[in-house]
């Protein structure tokens, strides 16, 4: 036998491994198998036996399925556990894999870059909630059969990885990382895009979303985005339902066009930048259920428009810099409205409505806002 490492694993999923110290010997103390929890996946699978034969059900109790036909490991899905270890480039051996999650463990270090390529086949992968680093794999454009990507609450960084040829890719999931750069071109048929809390920054180009006729959420909140929101946003996205663009650094907003085909239900803008009147055009969009402007710099009265939106649940306005009267329509028995208008100049707000519990800026203030000779507080 030759110098070298032997490792513990399934087809290439290394567990763990040691050396062997000389030619032609055994270690003089070979390790046992790793330890873990013993309620672990890992726990309860024989190292010695073929993960795909039959029967299969006293070997390997959960974590791996097999096609009944190929006779290949389909699914590698570990369960929560703790596992602590790099993800080893030995899983490429595992090339009939459709699925796989390592989710919820403490994996670490650098995504193998050269795994993903030999895994052509891969339709899911979840990798969330581990600390793995680095840069994002270049590879992950080689996986024409993904729909479904998770690598969210990890440490990636750098820019985001080229995904607009990966047709049947419909959910996007890289929240909670250190990625930057820009966004660049999306995948055609994606339903889901979430990447919040990173580091992005620059405009959302209607390059990068067009087409988009499927994206239903767009979470993109606490990054560094600015400029102007500008109205193909909310007109050209037929099928968009969610957007969350709070704590950014947008500075402008634009709401044109009738909405009438409009599928928004939630909007949050909140905790930006944006100058200027509240867009009454909002009300436009039938299904509009919940809007966040707050903490922004909007100016001028709130729309009455807002006051007859039947749809309207949840409305929060707090923090800009709106004066005048707030609208009766938020007022009557009838309204079902929670949110709040605190923290503005408006005039009148009924302290009675919860709507206007939080107290108004100091006159003071609002006086700056406006100039002396604008109004009076």
């Amino acid at each position: 036998m030759k110098s070298g490492v032997v490792c513990w694993g399934v087809e290439g999923l290394r567990i763990g491994c040691w050396e062997l110290k000389e030619e032609g010997r055994q270690p003089s103390n070979p390790p046992s198998p790793p330890i873990h929890p013993p309620w672990s996946c890992l726990a309860s699978w024989n190292f010695s036996s073929d993960p795909c034969s039959l029967p299969r059900r006293t070997h390997f109790l959960c974590g791996l399925s097999c096609d009944p036909s190929s006779h290949r490991v389909t699914h590698l899905l570990l369960d929560p556990a703790g596992y602590s270890a790099p993800i080893s480039p030995l899983l490429s051996l595992l090339s009939h894999l459709t699925h796989l999650s390592l989710s919820d463990n403490s994996f670490h270090g650098p995504f193998p870059p050269s795994l993903l390529s030999h895994l052509p086949l891969l339709q899911s992968l979840s990798l969330r909630s581990n600390s793995l680093s680095g840069p994002l794999p270049v590879s992950l454009s080689l996986l024409p059969s993904l729909q479904t990507l998770d690598l969210s609450h990890n440490s990636f960084s750098g820019p985001l990885p080229i995904l607009n040829n990966l047709t049947l890719l419909k959910l996007v999931d890289l929240s909670y990382n250190i990625l930057s750069g820009s966004i660049a071109n999306l995948p055609p048929n994606l339903s889901v895009l979430a990447i919040k809390a990173n580091k992005l920054s620059g405009s959302l180009p209607f390059s990068s979303f067009q087409g988009l006729n499927q994206l239903k959420v767009v979470e993109l909140s606490d990054n560094m985005f600015g400029g102007v929101l500008q109205s193909w946003f909310f007109s050209s996205l037929v099928s968009l339902q969610q957007v969350n663009l709070a704590n950014n650094s947008f500075s402008r907003l634009e709401i044109w066009g009738s909405g009438v085909d409009s599928n928004l239900v939630a909007v949050d803008l909140g905790f930006n930048q944006i100058e200027g009147l509240l867009p009454a055009n909002f009300t436009r969009f039938p299904s509009l259920s919940s809007l966040s402007l707050r903490f922004n710099k909007f100016i001028g009265p709130i729309p009455w428009q807002f006051g007859n939106k039947a749809s309207l649940r949840r409305l929060f306005l707090d923090g800009n810099f709106l004066n005048g009267t707030a609208p009766e329509g938020f007022f009557s028995n009838k309204s079902e409205v929670l949110g709040s208008f605190g923290d503005n100049c408006l005039e009148k707000c009924p302290t009675s409505s919860q709507l206007c519990a939080t107290p108004q800026k100091p006159s003071s203030v609002c006086q700056k806002a406006y100039g002396r000779k604008s109004r009076t507080f």
